[in-house]
């Protein structure tokens, strides 16, 4: 069936899609606001989803409660981190190599705080990943003629660490239930934290034109719903690990595709780097692949 067979690889590819929206969409709305609307529809949609597909909503408090806080970090703070970056001037290209830190910061914390063990191969792909991440970000960000800002630069690199948090603890405490119900939980999770952030940080500026309604259209239905959707298909058809052989692959699409997309510059050092993080990436997680698949890329996807 042609649908089984690309399902994974057009996963992937929406997915790399959201740092060239987050860059787009800055032109229409400040990032906060935008995704403070992207929450509100999607949440909305989900509901809808749940109630005409039938899920199963948690029935205790303490799930609920697990879910909401994981789609803060999942989605609130990493999606906010991230957007927000962006809108201050960090190349989506560069974000999206940054976004390889989430495997290499899971594999790295992971002993500590749920008692995976690493192999050595594992080290030799986190200390590879970082090395090769170095490479791609460092020398543009701090080329003597460039305006990229370290602060935001550094806002992004925290947003991986909530992403990495987020994915960890939904790895401890969310282990079951519908995940079409936990993932509107989560939407509604990131929505508390994205508001008041938006009020805080924001004007609330929103130019609204065909641009930002098409930029919404997709943020909504090609990445917080289609990649969710895709996500169950593959459950389904139990080919999970199948797309995140391919995960690996989403640093070095964002970059290109803001390349094409932005004219963002796609330099040697960048490549070179992501070649190498990519392949760090790889080891880190070459063990897990076809373990715990699913609700490793639950997590993931949640974040697209």
């Amino acid at each position: 069936m042609l649908l089984a067979r690309l399902a994974p690889a057009v996963f992937v590819l929406l997915w790399s899609t959201g740092w060239v929206v987050a860059k787009y969409a800055a032109f229409f709305a400040e990032p906060l606001t935008f995704l403070a609307m992207r929450y509100s529809i999607a949440i909305l949609l989900f509901i809808g989803f749940c109630a005409a597909t039938g899920a199963r909503w948690p029935r205790s408090w303490n799930m609920i409660g697990h879910a909401v806080i994981s789609g803060v970090f999942l989605h609130g703070l990493y999606l906010g981190a991230i957007w927000w970056a962006i809108g201050e001037g960090v190349p989506a290209g560069i974000s999206g190599i940054i976004a390889g830190l989430q495997p290499l910061m899971t594999a790295a914390v992971a002993p500590y705080l749920i008692g995976e063990n690493i192999t050595r191969v594992q080290r030799l792909g986190i200390v590879l990943g970082f090395s090769g991440i170095a490479l791609a970000v460092l020398p543009k960000v701090l080329a003597i003629d460039t305006d990229i800002n370290l602060f935001p630069v550094a806002v992004n690199v925290l947003g991986m660490g909530a992403v990495t948090y987020g994915t960890l603890y939904q790895k401890r405490h969310l282990q079951t239930g519908d995940i079409r119900a936990i993932a509107t939980l989560q939407y509604a999770g990131a929505l508390i934290v994205t508001v008041p952030l938006a009020l805080m940080l924001e004007d609330m500026r929103v130019t609204w034109s065909v641009e930002l309604v098409a930029a919404l259209a997709w943020s909504v239905l090609g990445l917080s719903m289609g990649a969710i959707a895709l996500l169950l298909y593959l459950i389904r058809r139990g080919q999970v690990s199948r797309a995140a052989s391919l995960i690996y692959l989403v640093p070095p699409l964002a970059a290109v595709e803001a390349a094409l997309l932005l004219g963002e510059a796609l330099t040697w050092p960048m490549i070179v780097g992501t070649v190498i993080a990519v392949t760090g990436v790889y080891l880190t997680n070459r063990k897990s692949e076809s373990e715990g698949a699913s609700e490793g890329q639950t997590g993931k996807a949640a974040a697209a």
